[in-house]
């Protein structure tokens, strides 16, 4: 397993996370005024970033992987089990399908009934490091994909987006360095291995679009405006798909610039970064990401430092055939750095009271 690749994505998606995060849910013509700098350096806590729930997700996705032992059915109990536990905490913006799925779970649903009719993004969240991981067996590939997908969300739009980035990490992780991933070429081949229905014709005509306006030379944030979401990309893997492989696909190697030309689309920022950050990532490792971009991190206990490790253990890839211990965690603090995150988060939701609207 690629270790520089699996180190890769977690750190990109979680830097990416961190600094889309101050303009979540801001149209890009406000988040353009409050936050002009955005795209450039942290700006959610004094000059430094904080993770949001997304790279929380990868995270436990991460441990559930490390005691899974390759079995798709243990995997989703784990995930679930930490899911439970993580939304106990409390943490701040959760979202709303997560939340009741995590509520069934308490309630005592199994895994296999606990998810909820929704198409919003955290499968696809998920999605990175299991293509990443397992995208030399398809079958299985598939299988946990669907464990993680189902667990939250049982919409089929977010299985086929999740599907996508899954496939989009496999091969920018894949790709030698020197050759560069052709957009109509890439859709056709998720084309052939995606089985088809209505709600994944949805996706591949939004993809379809996605490859014109590649081929036209368009920026990330011109698409979006040829898509209408001219006032932020929706927190749905229909919206948020296509345009975070706009943005890999036109950037593959520049994680500077295809981060950015997320967060100057607006709307959920934050997954959108995550997301590009972890297919990037997957391509040019932690060497590749930014490095003030990485140090100006001052989340705790899931630290920078910490992610890496996780990241480099998942890449052994022992955990393929036995399960093996998840990285341990200082979850006492959870609760405490939920409340000075919830802290930070309400400071930013009264500064967007204030002008300049």
């Amino acid at each position: 397993m690629n270790v520089d690749a699996v180190i890769g994505c977690l750190l990109g998606l979680a830097v990416g996370d961190a600094l889309g995060l101050p303009r979540e849910k801001l149209s890009r013509r406000r988040g353009d005024r409050i936050f002009p700098d955005a795209d450039q350096r942290h700006r959610f806590y004094r000059g430094r970033g904080l993770f949001s729930d997304d790279t929380e997700h990868a995270c436990l996705t991460a441990q559930a992987m490390l005691r899974s032992g390759g079995q798709p059915e243990l995997f989703q109990r784990e995930l679930a089990r930490r899911l439970r536990w993580w939304a106990a905490a409390i943490p701040a913006g959760i979202g709303r399908a997560t939340l009741a799925s995590c509520c069934k779970l308490w309630l005592g649903y199994s895994p296999q009934s606990s998810g909820v009719f929704s198409a919003g993004n955290a499968p696809a969240i998920r999605a990175p490091l299991l293509g990443i991981c397992l995208g030399d067996d398809l079958e299985k590939l598939g299988a946990f994909l669907q464990a993680s997908t189902r667990l939250t969300h049982t919409h089929p739009a977010a299985e086929y987006g999740a599907f996508a980035i899954a496939w989009a990490a496999r091969t920018s992780a894949m790709i030698p360095a020197e050759e560069r991933v052709e957009p109509r070429p890439f859709v056709e081949e998720l084309r052939q291995v995606v089985r088809g229905d209505i709600f994944s014709s949805r996706l591949f005509d939004r993809l379809d679009a996605m490859v014109l306006s590649l081929e036209m030379g368009q920026s990330t944030e011109e698409f979006a405006n040829t898509m209408e979401w001219d006032r932020g990309v929706g927190g749905y893997v229909l919206e948020t798909v296509p345009v975070a492989l706009h943005a890999w696909l036109r950037h593959p190697t520049n994680f500077r610039e295809a981060v950015g030309s997320v967060i100057r689309c607006g709307g959920d920022t934050d997954t959108t970064a995550a997301i590009v950050g972890a297919l990037v990532g997957s391509r040019v490792g932690k060497a590749g990401i930014p490095s003030d971009w990485i140090e100006g991190i001052i989340d705790w206990p899931r630290s920078v430092t910490w992610v890496e490790e996780l990241g480099r253990e998942l890449a052994r890839g022992e955990w393929r055939a036995t399960p093996q211990k998840a990285k341990p965690l200082a979850v006492w603090a959870i609760p405490l750095r939920n409340a000075f995150f919830l802290a930070c988060v309400l400071k930013h939701g009264l500064r967007r009271l204030l002008p300049p609207y």
